[in-house]
């Protein structure tokens, strides 16, 4: 689970109100959003000349996130291979793609967050969960290999500009996308095994993830990189995207990792990976129903455990009180089919990305 972010500081009043709201049908949220509405943003790609891929992306709240993408040859680690002989190879077989050879180690990638150290908890799992999902599909590693000697080393740099005003994963998520995107390699010209001698025209450069509509021979129906959506649960409701005032009555909070297959064996969406994440909300403090409240005529609890008990079992309506628990398995197929179905969220969403204009 994700590491819980500061405190939003609203009364218990404040809390019950917010969470009355958002268990409506349907809900209304402090902003006027719709449940499946995201915050307005600005996108734009190919920001940074000094980098293979590059993109900014600006929330209306203020939030900013730039990341950088840079790739550089690496000598690969001898491993043996009894399976294969090297010293003769068949001309029929020069074409075809190699699958599975790839490693995890040969991407990396690095956040850093303002008033956050780079071994917090914070930039640490952001890093990790954004990292699995990327490596999820093992497309992009197999694209990084160049031969059994080398192969490219892919460095994803993330950098938030501004303090995190809400939790900043699918910023960061929507972000490291269009940077994935823009990332091309320079052209190889050597063959085989022999040391890499790449084209010098940047013209002539190919894209680590091919747009629809390009014709690529080595990767035709590459998948897109994975977008991580960000999702909570109150009551009986589904909420995309949730502020900082909504992660503070959260029920439940899932990050859901999804990307769009060219493929024509499967769907238009398939999930990676989902998580869940711990809401802030289980740190609130508790509302005080008035037949525990001395100044109202009630009577105090002798200890807290006593207090907590109480109030567990009246429940009022009303009284805010913090959620206590797990997900429930109902809830998360409901997200996952709300996610991943035709015409879905996540479709919705890529589409949308799909349209930032890329330099060719």
């Amino acid at each position: 689970m994700a590491p819980v972010q500061a405190q939003v500081l609203l009364s218990p009043a404040e809390l019950s109100y917010l969470h009355s709201s958002l268990s409506l049908d349907p809900p209304i949220r402090p902003d006027g959003r719709s449940p499946t509405q995201f915050r307005p943003l600005v996108a734009e790609s190919d920001i940074l000349p000094g980098a293979n891929g590059s993109a900014r992306v600006c929330f209306a709240d203020g939030t900013e996130a730039i990341v950088g993408v840079k790739a550089e040859v690496e000598k690969s680690q001898w491993q043996p291979t009894p399976d294969k002989e090297t010293a003769d190879v068949d001309m029929d077989d020069e074409e075809e793609e190699e699958t599975g050879v790839g490693e995890n180690s040969w991407v990396e990638m690095s956040i850093e967050i303002p008033g956050f150290r780079d071994d917090d908890s914070l930039p640490v799992f952001l890093s990790a969960m954004l990292t699995e999902a990327l490596l999820a599909s093992g497309d992009l590693k197999d694209r990084l290999y160049i031969n059994q000697r080398f192969h490219w080393k892919l460095y994803v740099d993330i950098l938030l500009l501004s303090p995190p005003l809400s939790y900043p994963l699918p910023l960061l998520s929507l972000t490291t996308h269009l940077a994935l995107l823009s990332a091309r390699l320079p052209a190889l010209k050597s063959e085989k095994e022999e040391d890499p001698l790449f084209d010098d025209d940047w013209e002539a450069s190919t894209p680590i993830y091919p747009r629809s509509g390009r014709q690529k021979p080595y990767s035709a129906y590459l998948d897109k990189p994975p977008v991580t959506l960000l999702v909570m649960a109150v009551g009986q409701n589904i909420i995309f995207d949730p502020s900082k005032e909504e992660l503070a009555v959260a029920e439940a909070v899932l990050a859901v990792s999804c990307a769009a297959s060219q493929s024509k064996t499967s769907e238009a969406v398939r999930l990676l990976t989902i998580r869940t994440i711990d809401p802030p909300s289980r740190l609130t403090p508790p509302g005080i129903p008035n037949l525990l409240n001395s100044a109202t005529g009630g009577v105090v609890p002798v200890s807290s455990t006593d207090a907590m008990a109480q109030r567990e079992a009246m429940s009022l309506l009303g009284v805010w009180t913090p959620p206590r628990g797990g997900i429930k398995r109902n809830l998360v197929g409901r997200v996952l089919k709300i996610v991943v179905e035709k015409g879905g969220v996540a479709e919705e969403v890529l589409e949308a990305l799909e349209k930032v204009e890329v330099e060719s």
